[in-house]
């Protein structure tokens, strides 16, 4: 089992195709987000919702991009990290409240957003969805001041944890990242229009040009006379999420002002030094551990081969035999060469380990292909504490490394031997002079205060939202 990605943002403003646009972007971040898409259009007038369970391809008809009319659009895919699997939790979440239409889009997690929630349920408040996302909303409708900005930092004054945000509010477009800036947004142009995308890869299908990181703590306010910068919060040191770089993120990406695959490549290099074997061949993990894996075969002077194949077609279901077949579920996605690999020692390379139990049986994949030793080799340290700010984690004591010693782990996966990159060579390759990355999940300190135990909230059914100060705004894919 990954570290399971949390969810990818677009916006564009001041584009003929801003749907479309969003679209394509949104196809580039799918790997954020499997679970659910959507799109908001806007004609400065009025909000164009569009959501739907799944991926874009089988969300988006040209019948549903037809009706996305606008200059000015924000998408998101969403795996979710609070709230239930289902579509009124898909995003960007639209509402109509005392100023007009808002829609919004939200990568992360708040960590405080049970507590507002029950404060504002107190208070008269009702729901639409089980997701934190809500209660940004609540929180903006709730403020007094006449211009959305300030009613907007109002709310983020009272809400803690990770956010990367985009709004579609009357004639603007507005991004922002938490002070800590957890997750990744980034601003670009495409001729007179501005785009802001999770990573830069969704720039680049878009033929976007990338113009700069948005900094944390920044909010960033678009409209029709360009765009303007405010810094509403008191300067707080940095902590980038560093999973975003050991996983998450597209190679092709650049986040937090690095490239993700030359970053990758650092940590396979690193991991050879640190743990040297010899080897016959380097074998990638397909495919989050092929530029780690090609680090460590060029510092290793081992040769990289192809000895596990990808298959790249799978939907999100699949029907199992009913007689069971051993390891079915790894089977289906990954398969061995055995010509490569019989009467070889390799070394494997993944990115991270989190229960270890998908490992097991890749290992035991590649040992019933004849492998004659087999190195694991983990590109990132071990992982022993959850995540609360935006990723699927497991409990801590579902976390493999958080209850057994590494020769234990290295024993469950029936590996010859087993190698961590340590926290000190990732610190080392990211070259931490002047921003310190959260390394929560391996060291358990939390850069922002986290809730006494995780939990999402309740799935429960929910009725035609009329929350205080706002009525909600159908999704026609939702009826």
């Amino acid at each position: 089992m990954k570290m399971t990605e949390n969810c990818g943002i677009i916006g564009v403003f001041g584009h003929p195709e801003a749907a479309n646009l969003t679209y394509l972007g949104l196809y580039s971040l799918q790997h954020r987000g499997q679970e659910s898409a959507g799109i908001v259009s806007s004609d400065g007038r009025s909000l164009r919702p569009y959501r739907g369970m799944g991926l874009v391809s089988e969300d988006f008809t040209p019948e549903a991009m037809r009706r996305l009319r606008g200059d000015r659009a924000i998408g998101h895919v969403r795996y979710s990290t609070t709230g239930s699997s289902h579509i009124r939790n898909a995003q960007p979440f639209t509402v109509e409240y005392a100023l007009g239409g808002l829609a919004i889009a939200h990568n992360g997690n708040l960590t405080n957003a049970e507590p507002i929630r029950d404060d504002l349920v107190a208070h008269g408040s009702i729901f639409q969805s089980t997701m934190d996302t809500e209660v940004i909303v609540h929180l903006i409708a709730h403020a007094r001041e006449p211009v959305f900005v300030d009613r907007l930092i109002t709310a983020l004054r009272r809400i803690q944890g990770a956010y990367s945000l985009v709004f579609l509010s009357g004639d603007q477009l507005i991004a922002l990242r938490d002070p800590n800036g957890f997750r990744p947004l980034n601003l670009g142009r495409l001729g007179h229009a501005s785009v802001v995308a999770s990573e830069t890869c969704a720039f680049d299908l878009m033929d976007a040009r990338y113009v700069r990181e948005i900094e944390p703590g920044e909010i960033v306010v678009i409209d029709k006379k360009g765009s303007r910068s405010v810094k509403p919060f008191g300067r707080t040191e940095p902590t980038p999420c560093i999973f975003e770089f050991i996983y998450f993120a597209r190679p092709d990406s650049l986040i937090f002002n690095q490239s993700v695959y030359a970053v990758r490549l650092k940590f396979g290099r690193e991991l050879a030094r640190e743990h040297p074997t010899q080897a016959d061949m380097v074998i990638p993990l397909p495919d989050s551990g092929f530029p780690a894996a090609i680090g460590y075969a060029q510092e290793a002077g081992i040769p990289l081969e192809m000895g596990l194949i990808r298959n790249h077609y799978i939907g999100r279901t699949f029907i199992e035999p009913e007689q069971s077949i051993r390891h079915f579920g790894v089977k289906v996605k990954l398969n061995a060469i055995r010509d490569v690999i019989r009467g070889k020692s390799v070394v494997l390379v993944d990115d991270s380990v989190v229960r270890a139990t998908t490992g097991r049986k890749i290992v035991k994949m590649v040992r019933q292909a004849g492998a004659s030793q087999i190195h694991v080799r983990i590109s990132s340290p071990p992982i022993t504490h959850p995540c609360f700010y935006g990723i699927d984690t497991p409990l801590k004591e579902e976390l493999i490394a958080a209850t057994h010693t590494i020769d234990e782990v290295r024993d469950y996966l029936e590996a010859d031997s087993l190698g961590y990159l340590s926290l000190e060579g990732l610190k080392a390759c990211m070259g931490e002079n002047g921003c310190r990355f959260c390394h929560a999940c391996f060291t358990g300190d939390y850069p922002v205060p986290i809730p006494s135990q995780p939990g999402d909230a309740e799935d429960t059914p929910s009725s035609p939202m009329v929350v205080s100060g706002y009525h909600g705004v159908e999704d026609e894919r939702a009826r």
